[in-house]
Formats: structure tokens, sequence, C-alpha cells
């Protein structure tokens, strides 16, 4: 089974999510070693993938639970009146 090529959208999200979220965590961390920058850089892309594998899928919508439709209310049934004889016109 192949596997589906990612979106656009997925792309996007998680392309944004690894570069804002690796900006962020050396800012706050303010680590300069190697190895402190390597253990953020892999956090980071893990949660870009994790991001962009959430990001739903166009034409996959969760299913929706169908609910039976309401029935018509019930009417007495009335025959049909009969049609009445057909009255000539005299002729004038």
């Amino acid at each position: 089974m192949a596997m589906p090529r990612p979106t656009a959208a997925q792309l996007a999200y998680g392309s944004c999510t690894v570069i804002f979220s690796t900006l962020a965590m050396l800012l706050l961390s303010q680590t300069s070693s190697g190895a402190g920058i390597a253990v953020i850089c892999v956090a980071a892309l893990a949660l870009g993938l994790l991001v962009a594998m959430t990001v739903p899928l166009p034409g996959k919508r969760p299913a929706t639970v169908e609910q039976p439709a309401p029935q018509a209310p019930l009417r007495a049934s009335v025959p049909a009146p009969a049609p009445e004889p057909v009255r000539e016109r005299a002729a004038s």
C-alpha cells in the first residue's frame, strides 16, 4: 500500500512548527552546547511531524452518526369522491 503524499497544509504547518518551536526552545533554554542544540532540534522535528500528521486530510471527514429520519405523520386515507355523470347540454 502506497503512502499518501503530504498536502500543502501539512507541509506548511509542520515547517512552521519546526522553525518556531526550535527558536522558542533555543531562546528559552539559552543553551550553547552542541548536545543541547541537537536535543532541541530533534524535539522540534518530532513536534513538527506530530503537527503535520494531525492536520485533517481533504476528503476524509470524521464519521457522523446517522440518525433515522423522522417518520411522516400518518394520514387517514379518504376515498376520492365518485365522478358525477356527464350532463349534456341541450342544443339551442
